[in-house]
């Protein structure tokens, strides 16, 4: 039987901020507890008390906060911004991975050139200088392309090898832009890099967005 709590567990996740106010402590429960309740009792096809739902909210919180997504420093000091940058995407196919290889071979000698590659299961986005665009244009002319984004600007932050074994890292970081509203065009990551790619309009709130981030967390020591 789905209980109150199960029932408030997947609303929550459904609101990455909401979330976050939680884990924070910052959310009151009373008040949220009455504004949330008749969606709780709607979906339980029941009436539930405000008291049950204020109780499971400080029992999601609790587990919240043991997670400790907000005790794990992200070090946004290392940041790399990139500009007048181009994706294009194509549908895969069996010549794809050829004409990759000669966009490479063309480009192994260029230097400060910025060309990231995504392959999914049906397509490959690629994010490059926008002065390489003709190239790839030329090459992948007789390939299907689904897409096309121009004036894109991408922040890439370098991270320590521990990150991967830390749950919640990047969470911290785009939740920062989800604050802000900033829209996010793409995000690609290696080992130790993470590339958000923006809007050029938007790459300016994003930096300024990680800076006060580090702003608030030096003030906070």
């Amino acid at each position: 039987m789905i209980s109150v709590s199960d029932t408030l567990k997947e609303i929550i996740a459904s609101y990455p901020l909401l979330e976050d106010g939680l884990s924070r402590g910052i959310i009151n429960y009373s008040a949220f507890a009455r504004e949330i309740k008749p969606q709780i009792e709607k979906r339980l096809y029941k009436t539930v008390t405000e008291g049950s739902v204020v109780m499971a909210l400080k029992r999601i919180s609790q587990k919240l906060s043991q997670k400790k997504l907000y005790k794990k420093s992200v070090d946004l000091t290392d940041l790399t911004v990139r500009s007048n940058l181009t994706e294009f995407t194509f549908i895969n196919s069996s010549s794809l991975i050829d004409k990759q290889r000669k966009l490479f071979n063309q480009l192994v000698d260029q230097k400060d050139v910025f060309c990231a590659v995504s392959q999914g299961i049906r397509e490959t986005t690629f994010i490059t200088s926008a002065d390489v665009a003709k190239t790839i244009e030329s090459i992948f002319s007789s390939e299907a392309r689904t897409a096309k984004i121009e004036h894109l600007s991408s922040i890439i932050i370098h991270l320590p090898e521990t990150t991967v074994k830390i749950p919640g890292i990047y969470y911290q970081i785009l939740k920062l832009l989800a604050w802000e509203n900033i829209n996010i065009i793409e995000v690609i990551s290696t080992y130790t890099e993470l590339t958000i790619v923006f809007e050029n309009k938007d790459i300016e709130k994003a930096f300024s967005a990680f800076k006060s981030y580090l702003t608030f967390s030096n003030l906070s020591k």
